[in-house]
């Protein structure tokens, strides 16, 4: 198992399960429907969703490094999965702001982040993990599956934008914005998620040959 990978993948998981957690214990008192997930960071335990999205961006580097090394992201579907780590990165330190008391320095450069890490995911997933890879497997397939459905999902944000716009609404208010961006992010990270499992399943170099665990050296298809 490639040592990146792995790395990426716990402390992924992690994260994942920091933030599954802030969403579990505020049930009562945050509506996922129109609330979006940056604001469990708002409030003295802000510091706890910041972690838990550091740790994803951090164990999206790693992997995005461990494809890097054996040469299965390419240049560009690299630039795109390290856009989505820093997007991360900027949305962990940046503090959601609270828009109805006025403009905010930090909440506008969130926002960017969280911009900039959902386009990201997507162009990174379908460029990495495209059918027609020669390194292709079940891992690749189920990653460029997420990633067209989170291409969807951008897609049908900017919609909802443009409609909003169009009829002079707040483009937040046209749809449930908590429920969207949380179906957003489920389907990006099991992209992520997936390419992890890709990257860390063995050694594959570029003439077709792949060494799994233990030393066995297998040829592959191309």
């Amino acid at each position: 198992m490639h040592r990146p990978a792995r790395w990426g993948l716990g402390a992924a998981g992690a994260g994942i399960a920091v933030i599954i957690g802030l969403e579990i214990s505020s049930l009562d008192e945050m509506d996922p429907f129109r609330r979006t997930i940056s604001e469990h960071g708002l409030g003295p335990g802000g510091w706890v969703f910041g972690l838990g999205v550091g740790l994803l961006a951090a164990g999206s580097l790693a992997i995005g490094v461990s494809l890097a090394r054996k040469k299965l992201a390419g240049v560009l579907g690299t630039i795109a999965l390290m856009g989505w780590s820093l997007g991360l990165f900027v949305t962990a330190w940046f503090e959601k702001h609270d828009w109805s008391v006025g403009p905010s320095m930090s909440g506008s450069i969130h926002r960017v982040g969280s911009f900039v890490a959902f386009l990201s995911l997507p162009l990174a997933a379908l460029l990495i993990a495209r059918p027609w890879h020669r390194q292709r497997s079940r891992a690749t397939l189920v990653a460029f599956g997420f990633g067209v459905c989170s291409l969807l999902w951008v897609a049908g944000i900017g919609t909802m934008m443009f409609i909003a716009s169009a009829e002079g609404l707040p483009w937040y208010r046209v749809m449930p914005l908590g429920l969207v961006e949380r179906g957003l992010a489920v389907t990006e990270v099991a992209a992520l998620l997936a390419l992890g499992v890709w990257a860390a399943a063995g050694r594959i170099d570029v003439r077709g040959r792949e060494e799994r665990p233990g030393g066995v050296t297998v040829e592959t298809s191309t």
